[in-house]
């Protein structure tokens, strides 16, 4: 029985970055050996245990055949006369098919370190086309490592353009869909995902209504960069860069992102006719956040948000001359008064959104501090004190509402 460390563990550890999970793969030997050594079986398709001690992840070598379409269309082969060599073939990029031994040396039949030297991410075999799953993969992995320069090796970019063609995409299911777009959101470069999913002709399939951005013209004057796909990518890059502070935690930090990727999505739907404006995109476009969300089925908060900032957004921009009672009732939209992280949602998606145009990436725009000194202030409103004074019933809101309409006034006399 031996016993090597593989993928992310040595690929990070070579790219000089944090690791964050190990795993391991074992050579010569049966599931019948690894339980009577205390390993814990956790693998639903195929052999994978928990380390009895330190609940690591050891798999047995295995090769897998295509049998039928899609991510479960596998069958598992698993038996101790199988290789390390064997077991690596089957990965999806180079990268991710080196292993090394106990002593600290590595097993690269696949050429996975060089790769990492040339930053380039190569697909393994042809057996990479068995799995439309590492697509999305790649995707992920370009966005992850765009930083550090890698790209995609032409090859690959081929192959996955021929799967698209060939229908992979199709048998893709919602949740290894929404798994891999998920991580791929909170990377650094989340816009990088999209653009290699446009790239092979996968955004069409998978995500067509931010497909039917690009080509669709918008007004240059507040929009230099023109392309409302470029536009949304632009945003996406600024809710990136807006969002990496540590104080923010993933749920937060997926609520900007996916917010100002969907936020134009009724812009694709404009009949051309009235290009290159756009009028009533904004509720025009809530219903296919809507349907997106609910095909992918991603998580409801994430959909709630998204479709708040898709009808409110405009707000954003326009809030330097909007109404005291008109912020107010933006505030209760978007219900801050009992969630106080959602005002600060919409200013950094509204911001991303701003600064997501040619020309204003490096440009603060007004707004935000606006908005907090307003949110601060109507918080500052204390409903008890409206209730000392005798108020009850219906008159309380109405007296919080004019007071916290009152509360902005000042803040607007100030400026």
């Amino acid at each position: 029985m031996q016993v090597y460390r593989v993928g992310g563990a040595v690929r990070d550890a070579l790219l000089g970055l944090p690791i964050k999970d190990v795993d391991y793969v074992v050579i010569g030997a049966t599931v019948e050996q690894m339980l009577a050594r205390g390993y814990q079986p956790v693998g639903r398709d195929f052999p994978v245990f928990l380390h009895p001690q330190t609940h690591e992840q050891y798999a047995l070598a295995r090769t897998e055949k295509k049998i039928a379409r899609g991510y479960h269309g596998f069958q598992f082969y698993t038996a101790p006369d199988l290789t390390l060599e064997d077991d690596l073939y089957r990965r999806d990029l180079t990268i991710n098919a080196i292993a090394q031994d106990e002593n600290g040396s590595l097993i690269d039949p696949y050429g996975g370190v060089s790769d990492i030297k040339q930053r380039v991410l190569r697909h393994v075999s042809p057996a990479f086309a068995e799995d439309p799953v590492r697509i999305l993969r790649v995707a992920r992995f370009a966005a992850r490592y765009a930083p550090l320069g890698f790209r995609i090796a032409p090859q690959t970019m081929r192959l996955m353009r021929d799967m698209v063609q060939g229908g992979e995409t199709g048998a893709l299911v919602a949740e290894r869909i929404w798994n891999e777009t998920e991580r791929a959101l909170v990377e650094n470069k989340p816009q990088v995902f999209f653009s290699v999913l446009r790239e092979c002709g996968a955004l069409a399939t998978i995500f067509p209504e931010i497909n039917a951005l690009f080509g669709v013209p918008q007004t240059a004057k507040w929009h230099p960069e023109i392309d409302t796909g470029v536009h949304t990518l632009m945003v996406l890059q600024q809710a990136a860069r807006l969002t990496t502070d540590g104080a923010l935690n993933h749920k937060q930090k997926l609520m900007v992102r996916f917010a100002a990727l969907v936020h134009d999505l009724g812009k694709g739907i404009t009949p051309s006719s009235q290009w290159p404006k756009h009028i009533q995109h904004e509720s025009r476009g809530v219903p296919l956040v809507k349907n997106l969300c609910r095909r992918l089925k991603t998580p409801a908060y994430l959909e709630k948000s998204a479709r708040v900032f898709t009808e409110q957004h405009l707000l954003y921009h326009r809030a330097l001359e909007l109404k005291p009672a008109t912020l107010v009732k933006l505030i209760q939209k978007l219900n801050a008064f009992r969630d106080p992280w959602r005002m600060e949602f919409f200013i950094l998606a509204g911001e991303a959104d701003s600064r997501g145009r040619k020309g204003f990436e490096q440009q603060t725009p007004p707004q935000s501090d606006y908005l907090r000194q307003v949110f601060a202030a109507v918080q500052q409103v204390d409903p008890q004190s409206i209730i000392q004074q005798g108020y009850q019933g219906q008159e309380i809101s109405r007296q919080l509402f004019t007071h916290r309409c009152q509360a902005i006034v000042e803040i607007k006399k100030q400026r």
